[in-house]
C-alpha cells in the first residue's frame, strides 16, 4: 500500500477479490490506516480504497480512523491529503467527527497551506461550519487580524464570512464582522484586502 508500484496492485485487489478476501484486505487496511496515510504513495492508495470501498462497515471504520486522528493527520505532510479527501466526500457524520477532533486547533491549522484547505472544507457544511466560526470568534482580536492578513488564513476568514451569509447564520456573520471591523484599515494592503472589501460594504449598508 505504501510502495509506488505495488500500491496499484493492492488497490486493484480490493476491487476484484471475492468478499472473503476483501474482508481480510479491509481489516489490514483499517489496522494500518495511519501508517499508510503518512506515506507519499500510501495516502493516495488509502484515498482510493476509501472511495471504492463497497463494504459500508469497513468504509465507515476507515472514516472513523481518519476522523479520530484528524489532528495528527492534518499536521502530517501526507496525512493531510487523506483528511482533505474524506471531507470532500460529503459524509456529514464524518465531517462532524473531524470537526470535533479539530476543535480548538482550527486557527492554528488555518495559518498553514494544507491546514487551511482542511478548515475551508469544514466551513462548507452546516454540521462543521459552526465549530470553525465559533473558534474564530473566540480567538484574540490581534490573532484574528494576523490570520486575516496571512497568506493562507485570509482564505479561511473570507470563506467564514461568505458561508455565514449564505447559510443565513446572521448572528455569526454579524459577530465576525464586528470583531474584524477595528482592523479594516490594516487589511486593505495585505492578503486580507478582499475581507476589507466585505467590511467596507457592511459600513456602506
Amino acid at each position: 500500500m505504501t510502495d509506488k508500484y505495488a500500491s496499484y496492485v493492492a488497490i486493484r485487489a480490493v476491487v476484484v477479490f471475492d468478499q472473503a478476501k476483501k474482508h481480510v484486505m479491509y481489516k489490514h487496511v483499517v489496522h494500518y490506516a495511519l501508517a499508510i496515510a503518512r506515506r507519499q504513495h500510501g495516502c493516495i492508495a488509502l484515498n482510493e480504497v476509501i472511495t471504492d470501498a463497497d463494504e459500508p462497515l469497513y468504509r465507515n471504520r476507515l472514516l472513523d480512523v481518519v476522523a479520530r486522528d484528524a489532528l495528527f493527520l492534518s499536521n502530517d505532510p501526507w496525512g493531510n491529503f487523506v483528511v482533505q479527501h474524506v471531507l470532500s466526500m460529503y459524509d456529514l457524520r464524518c465531517k462532524h467527527n473531524v470537526a470535533v477532533s479539530l476543535r480548538g486547533h482550527c486557527v492554528d491549522l488555518s495559518f498553514k497551506k494544507y491546514g487551511s484547505y482542511i478548515v475551508e472544507r469544514l466551513l462548507e457544511a452546516e454540521v462543521s461550519m459552526g465549530v470553525v466560526v465559533v473558534e474564530l470568534l473566540k480567538c484574540d482580536g490581534d490573532r484574528l487580524m494576523r490570520l486575516a492578513r496571512s497568506e493562507f488564513g485570509n482564505f479561511v476568514v473570507l470563506k467564514a464570512l461568505k458561508v455565514t451569509q449564505e447559510m443565513n447564520r446572521v448572528y455569526l456573520f454579524r459577530d465576525l464582522v464586528q470583531k474584524l471591523m477595528p482592523f479594516r484599515h490594516l487589511l486593505l494592503r495585505s492578503h486580507g484586502s478582499n475581507i476589507a472589501n466585505i467590511l467596507e460594504t457592511r459600513c456602506l449598508n
